[in-house]
């Protein structure tokens, strides 16, 4: 069996990690980001991968840089890994690392490439409205997920799927797929494909600033953002001086012509007006306070019908 480095950070690449030691696979050692303060108390928090790598006892390095960084280098030439696989590990590798395994470096991408190259390929197939995504594997080069595919699998994006949902759909499907990428890779049955750059699209980083509504937009715009935003960062309109989070609306056929925005109905269910159609939400979080469904939320708080989300 291939003798590997992993290198990967958030909850995605676990998955992979652990399925490489479930497969027998020789972990060398584990890269991922250095540990970060987080919470209110600033304590040191270690990243969900070297979780798992302390505890199988395996090598963790974490190095601030990579590039021109001539211990880190002189590390994985000592360790002489068949392959390093990537998997959401959080920054660009130089060509001294590309070239330094046998096999090269693998990576897995959340999506079906070329499309949603880049941060945020999960969460940008679903504000598109996309029907199906999938994972790529490849083999690195100096681009942004530009190198050439080694397999393709894909899942369909189910209306009721959000953001978290189809992450884990897709890292559970993600390790799969490394683990019959480094098979067919050893076997030598794998042919790369090159990426058509005439179909390729970029999912650029998700920020708070997004998940802001514009009820011009129709119902099912908003909708997709909302799944799209759910668990980070949300999506959020005003009434009066409260931001308010909609963490989860369905669609409502509607024609009337009053202002996008406006409050249908208030009673039992919060239906709101938007470009095209109009949304009910479902599940809602007011500033300063928790989730609720929309009927808990609406025994204490009265929001009349004609009111305008701004």
């Amino acid at each position: 069996m291939l003798k590997v480095v992993f290198m990967g950070t958030p909850d995605f690449a676990v998955p992979s990690l652990k399925k490489l030691f479930e497969e027998g696979y020789e972990v060398l050692a584990v890269v991922t980001q250095p540990d970060k303060q987080k919470g209110r108390g600033m304590k040191i928090g270690f990243s969900p991968v070297k979780e798992v790598a302390l505890q199988k006892g395996v090598e963790i390095l974490q190095p601030e840089k990579i590039k021109n960084n001539h211990e880190f280098l002189d590390r994985l030439k000592d360790l002489n890994p068949d392959a390093i696989v990537v998997v959401a590990y959080g920054k660009i590798l130089p060509e001294e690392v590309l070239t330094l395994p046998k096999y090269g470096c693998i990576n897995l991408h959340a999506s079906l490439l070329p499309k949603y190259r880049g941060a945020a390929p999960i969460n940008w197939a679903i504000i598109n409205g996309e029907k199906e995504t999938g994972i790529t594997t490849m083999l690195m080069d100096k681009g942004l997920d530009t190198g050439d595919m080694l397999i393709k699998k894909s899942i369909p994006i189910l209306d009721e799927d959000d953001a978290e949902t189809l992450h884990d759909k897709l890292a559970n499907l993600g390790a799969e797929v490394l683990i019959e990428t480094l098979h067919k890779l050893e076997e030598g049955t794998l042919i790369p494909v090159k990426q058509n750059e005439e179909e390729a699209t970029y999912a650029t980083i998700i920020t708070k600033e997004m998940g802001h509504i514009y009820w011009s937009k129709s119902a099912y715009e908003i909708r997709n953002l909302i799944r799209g935003l759910r668990p980070w960062p949300g999506c959020y309109t005003f009434y009066g001086d409260k931001t308010i989070k909609i963490w989860k609306a369905e669609i409502v056929g509607y024609d009337g012509k009053e202002e996008n925005g406006t409050v249908l109905k208030s009673k039992g269910d919060l239906i709101i007006k938007c470009g095209k159609d109009a949304i009910k939400v479902l599940e809602i979080q007011q500033e300063g306070s928790k989730k609720m469904g929309i009927r808990e939320y609406l025994i204490g708080h009265n929001i009349p019908e004609g009111t305008i989300f701004k």
